[in-house]
């Protein structure tokens, strides 16, 4: 593939033409070719050097008043090697300002995880799923989500497994689910993967669990033995859970006694459940307390550190996961630092960073001078669209480090820079040669990822080299000799095996064929990494889920064509949608109330202590949704999510709660694009 994204197209379209562009468009035009900058006042981004970007960027870093005034995000398609090496040079800076993707979204995961087993990731592997009675699909679509996941789970189905889904919207890809090899070999048979599907209310899933709970004591089944031996906190939850009546769990969760006990019936039936979840649990107000909610529920029975048994919160960022684990965190605990000092032979700033909320408003504040992406779309993908471009352009530079066009690169800084680099799928080559990079993914499983094919301009620069060229300009070669460390990426991964716990010997382990898994105490052994050495039943009383007889509730998800920001396509066909990106998912029940017809075009305002967001010009489409539920993609939808609505102990953007009125535009419809 070659760059098409040239000097010679951004001499063609200013920045103002390319902003009246649809996300897809943007996308649809290619490959950026070369550094470029786009100069205070100027209406058209121009070429620069390499050299010259990395003088530009080292001298804003250089003269700030402090290294706090300068914010590192990262997006999770960045590897390992490129996240330790940027983390190392943040920190050698001066800062802990390391927002990441995380933050909006499996925040609450690691939260919720890390308090009650002592690891905040999951604990079960891919062969688990081979293994597993129950499996639990909660606020997750992995026909659109996580499409590789659709295999493991026909896999488990054709053996026996049975399949939970909890989610306010069905989704074809758990109700019709076909291989795509299976066409070739011309079997056109669908599996029906969902056993039950519990359409929760957008944000019964607590009560949901409360319920589910109570059937399981009601019915003996739990683990005694595990929980006498490896928990702490059994009583004071069972307790709880008493005081809950069924009328009120009903009422929140939006399901009946019936619906809630058939699940629970399969539950208590089961010796090895895996439950499975994504942001439909994680951006609520109480994100975390709900992802402890089913940790409550699997460890009555003992469902964690054994076959097909665990927690398996499933991530969509190709690395974010490793990211986290390399480093790349605002709020690293001491024991972290800690190691990380004695590997890399320099002190660490102690004090923790801004996340991407506190980053956001902290450039509103007036606080950031320089705001540097490590990948990503920023703008598109944090909440408050319209306040996280007023806090962009408070910044004196922006850089991105990206592939394609997106919408950061046009609502920037004063000044903006874009460092064009390789993709995964392309041959890096350094002075030794060509490198690998590698990656962990959701099951802690970490492995190499090698490119090849050719780079789509002679001018890109792997994602290693242009951090340690910054570090290089802005620290010259201490505390790390950073340009040698890029000459061979075993040089990067010998300093991760002597900074990081679980990495010993990693040049040699992750050039195994299936590289190696990462030590996970709960999983390899039933030990829980907490200050008791015990699992931890947490205790949390129901959230108020209440609104105004003439409010709803609406949340954002993808579309089937879009990975994360991107948008690939105008279509989402499992969910019958073709040619339209502002489409709202309404009740037909609550369409008939207000007198709307299929495709009435109606403005949104979403409402948080006080204040209102607006936004015009979507299709109000009938669908299987819970009644006063509503449902929208993102990023469009992402201007309705106030900054500060965010969960409790993660600050994740709630983006799965958006309280919110409708009004009718006109009587007309609009055209399909």
């Amino acid at each position: 593939m070659k760059a098409n994204v040239t000097p010679e197209f951004f001499a063609k379209y200013s920045v103002q033409e390319l902003g009246e562009m649809s996300d897809y468009q943007l996308n649809n035009f290619g490959r950026i070719a070369s550094p470029v900058i786009l100069k205070e006042g100027s209406s058209h981004y121009t070429k620069l050097t390499w050299d010259e970007a990395f003088d530009r960027i080292s001298e804003r870093l250089k003269n700030t008043t402090s290294p706090d005034r300068s914010v590192f995000y990262t997006s999770g398609r960045t590897s390992n090697e490129a996240a330790f090496l940027y983390q190392a040079f943040v920190r050698a800076y001066g800062t802990n300002n390391m927002p990441d993707c995380s933050n909006m979204c499996h925040e609450s995961s690691g939260k919720g995880l890390g308090k009650t087993i002592g690891i905040g990731k999951g604990t079960v592997s891919l062969e688990d799923f081979n293994h597993a009675d129950v499996i639990m699909v909660i606020g997750q679509n992995p026909g659109t989500n996580h499409p590789r996941m659709l295999t493991a789970l026909r896999d488990a189905k054709e053996r026996g497994s049975r399949i939970i889904h909890i989610n306010p919207l069905p989704e074809a890809g758990l109700t019709r689910f076909k291989h795509p090899q299976d066409y070739m070999k011309g079997n056109m048979k669908t599996t029906t993967l969902a056993d039950i599907h519990l359409p929760v209310r957008i944000g019964g899933d607590a009560a949901l669990m409360k319920g589910l709970i109570k059937h399981q004591l009601n019915c003996g089944a739990i683990d005694q033995m595990f929980i006498d031996e490896k928990t702490e906190g059994f009583e004071a939850m069972i307790q709880h859970v008493k005081t809950i009546e069924w009328d009120s769990i009903v009422s929140d969760s939006g399901l009946s006694e019936t619906q809630i006990k058939e699940a629970g019936a399969m539950l208590a039936q089961s010796s090895a459940t895996i439950a499975c979840w994504a942001m439909g649990l994680t951006q609520h107000r109480n994100g975390v307390g709900v992802i402890q909610e089913v940790v409550n529920l699997l460890m009555l029975n003992g469902h964690v550190g054994r076959p097909g048994a665990g927690f398996c919160p499933v991530r969509g960022h190709s690395n974010v996961q490793g990211d986290r684990t390399v480093g790349i965190w605002e709020a690293p605990s001491e024991a972290f630092l800690k190691r990380m000092e004695e590997g890399l032979g320099f002190p660490m700033p102690q004090h923790h960073g801004y996340d991407v909320v506190n980053a956001i408003q902290a450039m509103l504040d007036g606080k950031v001078d320089l705001f540097f992406c490590m990948g990503g779309n920023f703008l598109s993908a944090a909440p408050d669209t319209d306040k996280t471009a007023v806090a962009l352009q408070n910044i004196g530079l922006t850089v991105q480090v990206s592939t394609k066009l997106n919408r950061s690169h046009l609502i920037t800084g004063r000044e903006a820079i874009i460092l064009p680099c390789l993709g995964r799928t392309e041959v890096d080559e350094q002075t030794s040669g060509q490198q690998f990079v590698t990656v962990e993914n959701s099951m802690g499983q970490v492995h190499r990822s090698v490119g090849g094919l050719p780079p789509a301009s002679t001018e890109l620069r792997s994602e290693p080299w242009i951090v340690a060229r910054m570090a290089q300009a802005t620290l010259g070669n201490q505390p790390l000799e950073w340009m040698n460390l890029v000459e061979n990426y075993d040089g990067i991964r010998s300093l991760m095996a002597r900074s990081l716990s679980g990495f010993e010997d990693y040049n040699a382990r992750v050039r195994a064929p299936h590289g190696f898994a990462l030590p996970n105490p709960p999983r390899d052994s039933q030990s829980f990494a907490t200050p008791s050495g015990k699992a931890h039943f947490t205790v949390h009383e129901l959230p108020d889920v209440s609104i105004q007889s003439d409010q709803y509730v609406l949340m954002t998800m993808r579309s089937h064509d879009q990975y994360n920001t991107t948008i690939y396509g105008l279509h989402d066909r499992y969910r019958g949608v073709h040619g339209h990106r502002r489409v709202l998912f309404m009740n037909a029940d609550d369409m008939v109330e207000r007198g709307w017809k299929t495709r009435q075009s109606v403005s949104i305002t979403s409402h948080f202590n006080g204040e209102t967001r607006h936004s015009d010009q979507w299709l109000v489409i009938p669908y299987e949704i819970p009644s006063g539920n509503l449902a929208a993609y993102f990023p469009e939808a992402n201007s309705l999510v106030p900054l500060h609505s965010t969960a409790d102990l993660s600050n994740t953007p709630t983006s799965k709660w958006i309280v919110c009125t409708l009004s009718s535009m006109d009587d007309s419809n609009l055209e399909e694009e």
